[in-house]
């Protein structure tokens, strides 16, 4: 009887909601399964591609899984993790985000039915753990190094790179154009590792053959005073000056107060003024510049001073271009014009200002340090030259990632089979639960070739059941042999130039096998209710205090009339 009359504990807020045990996280496997399912149909080179728009009307088209994925509002807290390694492989490697969430997605759904058969969580986690580190030193021993290889023939073998990282993307039709600009700029910056030195410039019109790589800076006309047209817009080898100083007439702050006893002493405080610009002014030319750039604005008497005396002059320069003008030509952004000497300054071969499209842009080539490059897009529509600048910006990091680490692997789901062939044979090694398990995250790898040919219009099981075939056999010659999109057959991708970077894929399986771990270790799911409405509640009833208690609080409550 005591028993029975205990009270009943409270722990949590009430308005908490909790949900735990199997049918939480089978929950948690069907929203990432969904996740998944939204990105899958992009992935390939005869992927489609998505159009999504907000609520304050931008259309987006893309085909790139970290994209799409940051643009969708997924707000159930398990599938968010997806959205986090899609963009983690973003920024990491640059390709590869729509393959990291599908694995993450086919280890979940290859992991639910033994959930729901009531295995523990922590033997399949152990599992896929063991299957990972297993893939990843199988990808490692197929790789192929491109090291030691002359500059020529590195920078092909970087083409067929690029050119499988376009294939997908909405400017596959041009991926050889695009490849070896993408390389020759990625090889420009050499050394470099920051991405801001290779500039992307969008103009609309035109078509997308007629983009072009600048092997120096280019940007856009800035606003510019009247006085301008004067100006030379070309120049061999110009010495060219970087500034961070604002050349305009100064006018004095609004509270600033001058008592004069003699109207002459007027004139004088005017003159200064002008004294003082002239001064910048000279210092500029006396220098030996011929071209001048600054971050802040150049006024119409400087323009026109500067036209005078045949020198260009461009105010308002963004930040990022003037540090690649930098970069490029040598140049140190001056904060004043006083002692400025020749180490400062910077030069090219040619500078030129050229129309394209219906822009004006100024153009640095030639240049000595040569540690810069910028790729001028052209095409029709915006949002067909944004997908391009994304497109650019994967083939661009893919590149640099290629060069950095040297081996790649054959592409087209070929590495994929490989490695699920060879877990399989390994899982029947061992004894136990755990042989199942492996076989299943095996099973999952096969998810990239049977997406590729679904994407494609082709018979997935005839193609995987042709490609099982001929990964099986036992002298090793079937490793690179993965899907043809071109004849829903199969072919020897290293033969065909489909090459990916090897850290590609390693990342990608060790990124989505701690992404399905991590979901599959949450066995409880813990909502608090809105903590405002609780402070709010609290307010009010402090208000309501016995006696004049509330007086003390003069402010106002939630839902309190304004004095």
């Amino acid at each position: 009887m005591a028993a029975m009359l205990q009270p009943q504990i409270i722990l949590l807020k009430e308005g908490t909601d909790t949900s735990q045990g199997k049918p939480q996280l089978v929950s948690n496997i069907n929203a990432c399964t969904a996740v998944a399912d939204v990105v899958r149909t992009t992935l390939g080179p005869r992927g489609m591609d998505k159009l999504i728009h907000d609520d304050k009307g931008n259309v987006t088209i893309s085909n790139d899984g970290a994209t799409i994925m940051k643009l969708l509002d997924i707000v159930h807290p398990a599938a968010k993790i997806l959205v986090d390694i899609a963009k983690s492989q973003d920024s990491e490697v640059g390709d590869g985000t729509t393959t990291v969430v599908l694995f993450a997605g086919e280890f979940l759904k290859e992991a639910k039915p033994f959930i729901e058969d009531g295995v523990h969580p922590q033997n399949l986690i152990r599992s896929y753990r063991t299957a990972c580190y297993l893939a990843i030193d199988k990808v490692k021993e197929l790789a192929v190094s491109i090291e030691g290889k002359s500059l020529e023939e590195k920078k092909s073998l970087l083409a067929k790179c690029a050119a499988t990282t376009l294939s997908s993307k909405l400017i596959g039709g041009e991926k050889e154009f695009f490849a070896s600009m993408v390389v020759d700029s990625v090889i420009a910056i050499g050394n470099d590792d920051r991405l801001s030195m290779i500039g992307i410039k969008k103009v609309p019109g035109g078509n997308m053959r007629d983009s072009f790589l600048v092997d120096g800076v280019a940007f856009k006309k800035t606003f510019s005073y009247a006085g301008f047209e004067q100006q030379p817009k070309k120049f061999l080898n110009p010495k060219i000056l970087l500034l961070n100083v604002e050349l305009e007439l100064k006018s004095e702050k609004e509270n600033a107060e001058i008592r004069l006893s003699d109207p002459s002493q007027y004139q004088s405080i005017v003159d200064a003024e002008w004294n003082i610009i002239y001064d910048k002014l000279d210092k500029c030319v006396q220098s030996g510049a011929k071209v001048v750039l600054s971050r802040l604005a150049i006024g119409d008497l400087a323009t026109q001073y500067f036209a005078d005396r045949d020198l260009f002059c461009a105010g308002r320069v963004t930040e990022e271009d003037l540090q690649r003008v930098a970069a490029a030509t040598g140049g140190t952004v001056q904060t004043s014009v006083n002692n400025i000497i020749d180490e400062v300054l910077g030069t090219c071969e040619l500078f030129e200002e050229r129309q394209v499209g219906n822009e004006r842009f100024n153009i640095f080539s030639g240049c000595p340090s040569g540690r810069t490059a910028t790729i001028v897009l052209r095409g029709g529509a915006d949002q067909f030259i944004e997908e391009a600048e994304r497109s650019l910006h994967d083939a661009i990091m893919i590149v640099r990632r290629a060069l950095k680490n040297s081996t790649v692997v054959a592409g087209g789901g070929a590495i994929d089979m490989e490695i699920s062939r060879y877990l399989r044979q390994h899982a029947r090694t061992i004894a136990g639960k755990s042989q199942l398990f492996i076989n299943s995250y095996a099973k999952a790898l096969e998810v990239i070739p049977r997406q590729l040919c679904d994407n494609a219009g082709f018979d997935a099981t005839d193609v995987l059941n042709k490609l099982r075939q001929k990964h099986a056999l036992p002298s090793g010659e079937g490793a690179p042999y993965g899907v043809d999109i071109n004849t829903g057959g199969i072919a020897d991708s290293f033969a065909n130039f489909v090459w990916e970077p090897a850290v590609v894929k390693i990342n990608a399986i060790n990124a989505a096998t701690e992404a399905a771990c991590l979901v599959l270790s949450v066995d409880e799911t813990v909502k608090n209710p809105k903590s405002e409405s609780a402070q709010g509640e609290a307010a009010a009833s402090a208000m309501g205090g016995r006696g004049r208690g509330g007086a003390a609080f003069r402010g106002r409550g939630r839902g309190m009339r304004r004095r």
